[in-house]
Parts: structure tokens; sequence; C-alpha cells
């Protein structure tokens, strides 16, 4: 038992240490031997937990998704699409401002890794296709027509936000991304 713990203590320590370098530097620009180095394990330790690079960058992604699932769903209140638009918003701004940011992570992953039939991008569309899903509810609550283009101009709006995080404040970007959220929302 204590080996297992071990053992999934290690792959934690690897997917931490991933999600560092993969998203302050780029998933192909940090090498498998990189995160090897950093973690302190032995290329044995890493392959008995990750097959290939490509296993650990689906591990990080699936990371950051259960992250953004987490977020999403705490500040999403059923009933309150605008509070939830709004907190998303405020957020959104708040993160996309902070030292560090480098955008999404699902969109620079996607960038590095074309092929919609790479494992990577997999994740990468699986995870867009449920922040859809969840924007169109919202827009359902809200009462929109549409709701699927609601939800597509919304996951637009959210996307432009966070690109726009590097070049404001986060109080501009968040009244900014709320505005918008709301004007789509509610015409």
């Amino acid at each position: 038992m204590a080996g297992a713990r071990s053992g999934a203590a290690t792959r934690a320590r690897i997917v931490a240490v991933a999600n560092e370098l993969f998203y302050a530097d780029g998933i192909r620009a940090t090498s498998a031997d990189r995160v090897i180095e950093r973690v302190g394990i032995t290329k044995v330790t890493f392959y008995r937990h990750f097959r290939t690079k490509s296993d650990l960058v689906v591990a990080y992604l699936e990371h950051q998704a259960a992250g953004e699932r987490a977020w999403v769903e705490s500040v999403h209140r059923e009933g309150d699409p605008m509070g939830s638009l709004q907190r998303l918003a405020t957020d959104i701004g708040a993160a996309s401002c902070s030292p560090g940011f480098r955008g999404c992570a699902f969109i620079n992953a996607a960038a590095e890794f074309p092929d919609p039939a790479d494992p990577v991008r997999r994740v990468v569309d699986a995870h867009r296709q449920w922040m859809l899903s969840e924007l169109a509810d919202i827009a359902a609550e809200a009462g929109c027509d549409d709701v699927d283009s609601a939800a597509r101009q919304l996951m637009l709006v959210r996307d432009g936000g966070m690109v726009n995080g590097y070049l404001g404040e986060p109080a501009g970007v968040a009244a900014s991304l709320a505005a918008a959220f709301t004007s789509i929302v509610t015409r």
C-alpha cells in the first residue's frame, strides 16, 4: 500500500512540475529530460508513470481541465446567469492580468498540436466542448433564444478577454468582459 501511495505522489509531482514548465515555457520547448531533472527522478521512474511525453501532456491538460471545471462550477450558480457571468468575468480579468499569465493552456496546446487526431488535441477539444456546454447552460438560464449561438459568442469573448489581459489591468478587462457577456445574453 505504501508503494502505491508513493507512486501516486511521484506521479502527482511529475504532473505538477510539467504543469509549471509546460505553461511557462511551452510544451514542445520543455523536454521530458527537463521534467525528470526538475522532479529529481530517474528516467525509469518517469517512464513507469508516463510511457511517452505525449502521455504526460495529456495528463497535464487533464489536470488543467479538472481545475478549470472546479472553478467554473464554483462560480456558476444555477438561477443566477448574470451573476455567474459577472463572476466569470471578474475571475478571468484577475487571472489574465496576473504575473506569469500566458493565456489559456488549451489554446496554447492547440497551437502546438494542430493535428485534430492527436491525443493532445482530443483533450483540448473535449475540454473546450465542455466549456461551451457550460456557457450554453448559462445562456439558456438567461433566456437566450439561440442558446448555441450565444454560447459560441460567449466562448469567443472569453477567449478574447484572456488574450486582452496581457494588455490591460484586471478591473478594466473584467468590466469589458462582463459588459460583452451581458450584451450577448440580453439582446
